[in-house]
């Protein structure tokens, strides 16, 4: 089969190979939809977990089952499945404990682009398919569906790391797709002011129809010294990182009151430490929070977000800006990943 790869560290291009085998757990799928990512230009561009050889890129499709195995239950060929970017391996001691996301070890239930082939291929393999599956619901189009594998969930873990609650004034650092749906979940968790850090419009504009009531510019001055501003001195209670470098969390603590909480997904594909600043941090004792996760997986997350747009709570329409049709558009969806134009927030490839 063909396929889309990481030839390796700032290499990419077309190659052939064998098709998955299907286990008897698993499903094999060809894609109908998929979408690159920014993670895939930290993986090839930066090398950010390190070379890869001839690997399949991708990890957002929605598409149609092939195959399933005899262990199978309740799937079948032809069905329209949302697969999660997040495919845990469930019976591991790890999602016993509550952290299916890092089944087998740091990040390993992070599988395709990872360590196994993605779904930029003509067909791709789906680990323990009853649990890592959802159908695609009634009413929820392919393009839109693409963005429930990981911007939403992703999106979404942020909040859930920061513990956004009624009330709370809440600063969303980075609004591409992860960060305006951070925007938006921080809405839906009943977020009072909502800040919004970023600079292309295009993001601004939507950052606001999900609910950001301030836009903070980084190219208009220091963030927390307009945040800080915005709210009188006193910060706010939570911040979630959806972008930025390894610098964007001593910004982070600084606008933070005590007792604040932090959630950060954001992928860091550079830099060896993160920074604390000791005063910012109450000397070590600010009771300021720092939490930090890759998104969950699975089908229950699947299906519980997917009804979140099926009974519109959320558009995610908003997030598509690009649409190609046709393998052979693949490449330059994912450049456009890389180069981010000023009206990009995402691309999606329908097959």
């Amino acid at each position: 089969m063909k396929g889309f790869a990481m030839l390796g560290i700032g290499k990419v291009g077309w190659i052939e190979k064998q098709a998955p085998q299907c286990g008897p757990l698993d499903a094999i799928v060809e894609p109908l939809a998929v979408s690159p990512c920014t993670s895939d230009i930290h993986t090839v561009w930066e090398g950010a977990i390190g070379d890869r050889h001839d690997m399949i890129l991708g990890h957002e499709a929605v598409g149609r089952v092939v195959e399933v195995g005899s262990l199978v239950k309740d799937f079948k060929p032809g069905d329209t499945v949302i697969i999660p970017a997040i495919t845990p391996d469930w019976s591991s001691i790890e999602a016993q404990a509550g952290y299916s996301m890092h089944s087998g070890g740091m990040l390993a239930g992070w599988k395709f682009s990872n360590f196994k082939d993605g779904v930029f291929g003509e067909l791709f393999h789906v680990n323990e398919a009853d649990g890592n599956m959802a159908l695609l619901p009634e009413g929820v189009d392919i393009v839109s569906a693409c963005m429930l594998c990981d911007m939403m969930p992703t999106g979404f873990h942020g909040v859930e790391l920061a513990q956004v609650t009624f009330g709370d004034d809440v600063c969303v650092i980075g609004i591409g797709p992860v960060g305006l749906m951070a925007v938006a979940g921080a809405a839906l968790h009943g977020a009072a002011n909502l800040f919004a850090v970023g600079s292309r419009p295009k993001c601004a504009e939507v950052a606001k129809e999900y609910g950001a009531t301030d836009i903070i510019n980084y190219k208009n001055g220091d963030i927390v010294e307009q945040i800080m501003e915005k709210t009188k001195g006193k910060g706010v209670d939570k911040v979630i990182i959806a972008g930025g470098t390894v610098d964007t969390y001593a910004q982070a603590i600084t606008m933070l009151k005590p007792g604040g909480r932090i959630g950060s997904v954001n992928y860091l594909g550079s830099g060896d430490y993160v920074k604390v600043p000791r005063v910012e941090w109450g000397c070590g004792m600010g009771h300021k929070v720092i939490a930090s996760g890759l998104m969950p997986g699975g089908r229950l997350r699947m299906e519980k977000l997917a009804a979140l747009v099926q009974h519109k709570r959320v558009d995610l329409s908003k997030l598509i800006t690009h649409r190609f049709d046709g393998f052979d558009n693949m490449e330059k969806a994912l450049l456009l990943m890389k180069d981010k134009p000023k009206d990009l927030i995402k691309p999606v490839v329908v097959l």
